[in-house]
């Protein structure tokens, strides 16, 4: 948040926006500090974009989609410079392990495990620009019709805290591979490694003005982002809310949108399957990057006839993680992203037990941390049962290290468990019977399912949701194609006079 009177020492280095293929101050003097979540400490201070700041990134864009080499580049030369940018990403993958950890708080053995798919992304997607065709369309009569695609402009892409680059990687890709150009209003507490790989990319031969970054807050710089008229698409990874704020502002100018929004995951695991496998992906799905995914298993719905062993497991696996100092790579986790989101999540704590939840493990501050980390903001890793699917704890995003265990009888049960809810981001199943899983993956609502698995992507699977957890999706040819206007071209070929007001005879056709 904007703070005039930071206590950051004067060693602190301050970061500036980066536009037109350059790093430069923001015109307000006011600065926002970045912090070392597991500690506390400020590490940076960075730029408060105004409106002016962001016209300016947002014409820069236009200037390059527009004109000069970017424009001009051919698209086996542009999937080159794609596949190089894949390059140097992987080359400097070492240092942005390290800055991303320091910046969110995420262990570097998680941080390592996924930032080591990056450069995939990017190659992905210059293999789609390559093998892109346009379509030749059977029409009736004498006529030859086919589209033609033209990069749709200008993205404005307003990316998360929780997975800075994986999230921007995975918009940058097709825009960048599609020819489109670029604004990133990255997260106000994790700006580092989306300004350092902007460097990256222009050293590694990106014209100036693809790929622009703008810093600042959500309500002001964000704001100002959505609302812009030179924007052609709007991509936004955040909460439900600011998706309904920011979609409404870019559809004043009709921009064409993409959002993956909030999410409260379900698991439903039968007693078919192996219980310790089925534990074990349940601490995966529920405190991986300390519970900060939008696809956080929230919610486990477990057949009654296995649930009080597996509470009993899961709470044994839970309270085992080793919390601590993400930077060694023996920690498995680490702190939530600021002390507001902590008190946050510790609240929601409050009023599961006020509600009736018991907390089998967890649900405080780890009390074992010493010196600087006593400053962190850490959150024991908490497993809830007693939980009803009409209890808070059950509904709402905790966006926290905190998971749920809702009992089931019957498989029509679970469903309806699984399904009462607003978000439809992600689910999963935890089941031995193959017909079965499917029939669940057919039945639930959500935009990604996994059987018997979680969290696992990849560039060529569409990622996205349905109800109140987005429109639109990211990866695969779904969000390639997306990145393009369509023009249909119809040619009469029959080479016929026609006077549509003279004297025809014969049936008449109108279109």
């Amino acid at each position: 948040m904007p703070s005039p009177d930071s206590t950051a020492p004067a060693t602190v280095p301050v970061r500036g926006l980066f536009i037109d293929g350059a790093e430069r101050p923001a015109s307000s003097s006011e600065l926002i500090d970045v912090f070392d979540p597991s500690r506390g400490e400020v590490i940076a201070r960075i730029g408060h974009a105004t409106d002016d700041d962001v016209d300016a990134a947002v014409q820069s864009a236009r200037r390059a989609f527009s004109s000069g080499p970017w424009a001009t580049m051919t698209v086996r030369a542009r999937a080159r410079l794609v596949n190089r940018l894949a390059d140097a990403l992987e080359a400097h993958l070492e240092e942005l392990y390290q800055l991303e950890t320091r910046n969110n708080g995420r262990p570097i053995t998680e941080t390592r495990a996924q930032l080591g798919r990056l450069p995939d992304f990017f190659r992905y997607n210059a293999g789609l620009a390559l093998a892109r065709r346009d379509a030749v369309i059977p029409v009736e009569g004498e006529y030859l019709c086919y589209t033609q695609r033209s990069p749709i402009g200008v993205v404005g892409n307003c990316t998360p805290f929780n997975h800075p680059l994986m999230i921007m990687a995975k918009s940058l890709a097709p825009v960048f591979a599609s020819g489109c150009t670029t604004v990133v209003k990255c997260s106000e507490y994790t700006p580092l490694t989306t300004l350092r790989l902007a460097q990256i990319f222009v050293e590694a031969g990106l014209p100036a003005g693809v790929f622009n970054v703008v810093t600042g807050l959500g309500a002001t710089t964000g704001k100002a982002l959505a609302e812009h008229p030179g924007i052609d698409k709007f991509v936004l990874t955040g909460g439900t809310e600011a998706g309904r704020i920011s979609g409404a502002l870019a559809a004043r100018h009709f921009a064409h949108q993409t959002m993956e929004l909030g999410g409260k995951t379900p698991v439903i695991v039968f007693d078919d399957y192996d219980l310790e496998q089925a534990v074990n992906y349940a601490a995966f799905g529920a405190f991986i990057a300390a519970g900060q995914t939008c696809v956080c298993a929230a919610r486990h719905i477990v057949q009654r006839s296995i649930h009080d062993e597996f509470v009993e497991r899961l709470a044994r696996k839970a309270a085992a993680i080793r919390v601590g100092d993400p930077a060694l790579p023996g920690t498995q986790m680490g702190p939530v992203i600021s002390a507001r989101q902590r008190e946050r999540v510790l609240r929601l704590v409050d009023v599961a037990r006020q509600e009736g939840a018991h907390t089998v493990t967890g649900g405080g501050r780890p009390a074992h941390l010493e010196g600087a980390l006593t400053n962190g903001y850490f959150v024991e890793p908490t497993v809830f049962a007693g939980v009803t699917p009409s209890m808070t704890i059950a509904r709402e995003e905790v966006f926290g290290p905190v998971t749920v265990v809702i009992p089931f009888d019957t498989e029509d049960e679970a469903v309806r468990i699984a399904n009462d809810s607003p978000y439809g981001l992600a689910a999963g199943v935890r089941t031995g019977d193959v017909a079965r899983a499917h029939r669940i993956a057919r039945r639930v609502d959500c935009g990604i399912f996994w059987i018997n698995d979680h969290h696992r992507l990849d560039p060529a699977s569409p990622w996205g949701g349905v109800k109140d957890s987005g429109i639109g999706s990211e990866f695969g040819t779904e969000s390639f194609d997306a990145h393009f206007s369509v023009k249909a071209v119809m040619t009469n070929v029959s080479g016929k006079p026609f006077d549509w007001y003279g004297s025809v005879e014969g049936p008449r056709r109108l279109n």
